[in-house]
């Protein structure tokens, strides 16, 4: 599919508290994750059809997203990000993700640290 008839449906923001870190007391009390998801997808059929089934479900993906987080207590944003961006490209119906993963409180000094990644089908 060509990438100029792609669209951009995101999330903003999403908000998930989990385990994730590896220091030690990181591996015990959950901490914020913020996540911004953009996605390339072509909107074009389920503007026309007006059924969730043709179109990127956002509100299962977030979700399914951040239940996987939690489930699986990532020590590196780094795996984070690579593991949610293949089960978003595997799941739904996206061509692409851009994804934003941000830690609020991993460094005393800044509002957050963080990961982009870009990956593609």
């Amino acid at each position: 599919m060509s990438h100029l008839l792609l669209d951009t449906v995101f999330i903003k923001q999403l908000h998930v508290e989990t385990i994730v870190g590896i220091l030690p007391q990181e591996r015990i009390t959950p901490q914020p994750i913020l996540l911004d998801i953009t996605l390339r997808v072509d909107t074009r059929k389920p503007a026309k059809t007006g059924d969730i089934a043709d179109a990127c479900d956002y509100s299962a993906m977030a979700v399914q997203v951040s239940a996987f987080i939690i489930e699986q207590q990532f020590q590196l944003l780094e795996t984070l990000a690579e593991d949610v961006a293949a089960l978003i490209l595997r799941d739904f119906q996206v061509e692409e993700v851009l994804l934003r993963v941000s830690k609020p409180k991993a460094v005393a000094a800044a509002d957050c640290v963080g990961v982009e990644i870009l990956r593609s089908k």
